[in-house]
């Protein structure tokens, strides 16, 4: 039987055997971890729910690969709009890097509020 429960005996109490299934053991990264400080504090639920059924980890794996993607894509899009390119970078690094910056720290508001803090 699958859902049989085992116990075992500790000085004549039982305890039943209890085990979290196994997960997967992708690295998390910072989005990851940002999306599972919030689950944890404002998401008790679904936190719970995910860690009890093994699918924390490629949850917040997939959470991570999902805000990379979507920074990379603003970034790019971004620049391209505000002709941020290889000339402007040879003739003028400082401006290039202060725009650049910029964008970035747009593009990161963008990704906690629409991927992190959902």
């Amino acid at each position: 039987m699958k859902n049989q429960i085992t116990y075992t005996e500790h000085n004549g109490l039982y305890y039943p055997d209890l085990a979290l299934p196994e997960q997967t053991s992708y690295p998390l990264g910072k989005y990851a971890n940002l999306r599972l400080d919030f689950i944890k504090k404002h998401r008790r639920g679904t936190y719970t729910t995910l860690l009890t059924e093994g699918r924390l980890n490629e949850y917040l794996h997939a959470i991570d690969v999902q805000a990379h993607k979507l920074l990379d894509d603003i970034i790019s899009r971004l620049a391209q709009e505000r002709s941020l390119d290889e000339v402007l970078k040879a003739h003028n690094a400082l401006q290039w890097t202060a725009e650049m910056n910029n964008i970035k720290a747009s593009a990161e508001e963008i990704v906690l509020q629409e991927v992190v803090y959902q």
